[in-house]
């Protein structure tokens, strides 16, 4: 069990857990004040999917197979990304090189020819500067279209594993599950995927800053037997060792965004504090963030005076007619 309490339940076998929830609103609306925030707005986006797949002929699984079993079924197929968070630049971990090139727009550039980063919502250098003539679309209030041609390279490695119902000689059954790390592609020839994009961007006249373009993708994979067939597409050798026909596809997500920098006004109940897991010899301890300035009610200046430091207005005489 947890020593502070955060487990879903008391069960000392539980290994997931529960996000603590930041922000709360009693629905009392005189607690709500407006807040600006400077931040980055998405003028326009574009979202698609792509899939490549390859074909793996009599791949080796590990382990082998207890002797004198025989395979009853496959149960589960399962295939993830291989990913080793020892070593971020393993050849092996699952890559997307993604190379991006746009039509009708260009991406700034210094002298020496290198493309403009700037920092993006995910903490990197992940945004690229955007130019255009937008005078056109600027004067009807509308955005400039910019078409777009996206290539990935896939390559690395993926983890298939199979669920195999095995049944012995006295007819007992029990699930055993073998798998195997299999290569995609190599960096120096990539599983290629390619496609065509259209986005709008905003003025890049009547306003401070340039739009910034970013772009990123997610992958899955999916893993299946040849012709969904046992017995054609499994093979157990003498030895226990189990070779396989399979099909594995990569299923991936991209999205294009235009963003720019805007400055907004919200409505907040307060800065977010995150819960205190108690457990100090400390009487007292800082703070990480300044206090949030509230209005003062003027109706309550005369008793709050000490408290906010507001002052009662004084009453002008009025004029006599």
């Amino acid at each position: 069990m947890s020593c502070f309490g955060t487990r879903v339940t008391p069960d000392l076998y539980q290994n997931c857990c529960n996000a603590n929830n930041l922000c709360e609103f009693d629905g009392d609306m005189s607690s709500i004040v407006t807040a600006p925030i400077y931040v980055q707005q998405v003028f326009d986006a574009v979202r698609f999917n792509l899939q490549g797949m390859k074909t793996f002929d009599d791949q080796v699984f590990s382990p082998c197979i207890p002797p004198s079993h025989r395979i009853k079924r496959v149960v589960d197929i399962r295939c993830k990304r291989f990913f080793n968070p020892t070593n971020v630049e393993d050849p092996e971990n699952l890559t997307l090189d993604v190379d991006t090139s746009i039509s009708g727009a260009s991406f700034l550039q210094d002298a020496k020819g290198n493309y403009l980063s700037v920092v993006g919502a995910d903490g990197t250098y992940s945004e690229r500067i955007m130019y255009a003539e937008t005078s056109d679309c600027d004067e009807k209030c509308m955005g400039t279209p910019v078409f777009g041609t996206q290539t990935v390279s896939i390559f690395g490695n993926v983890v298939i594993e199979l669920d195999l119902l095995l049944c012995d000689s006295c007819n007992n059954e029990v699930v055993f599950t073998v798998c195997a790390n299999v290569n995609i592609a190599t960096k120096d020839q990539p599983m290629v995927l390619t496609n065509f994009f259209e986005i709008c961007m905003p003025s890049t006249i009547d306003t401070a800053f340039l739009p910034r373009f970013t772009e990123f993708c997610n992958s899955a994979c999916e893993a299946r037997l040849a012709t969904n067939n046992l017995g054609r597409d499994l093979n157990v050798g003498p030895d226990g060792s189990i070779c396989g026909n399979l099909i594995v596809a990569i299923c991936l997500t991209c999205e294009k965004k235009i963003v720019v920098p805007v400055q907004l006004c919200v409505l907040s109940t307060g800065y977010a504090e995150a819960p205190l897991q108690r457990n100090a010899i400390c009487t007292t301890f800082p703070s990480l963030f300044p206090a949030s300035i509230k209005e003062c009610d003027t109706t309550n200046c005369e008793e709050e005076e000490d408290k906010c430091g507001c002052e009662t207005p004084t009453k002008r005489p009025q004029p006599r007619r």
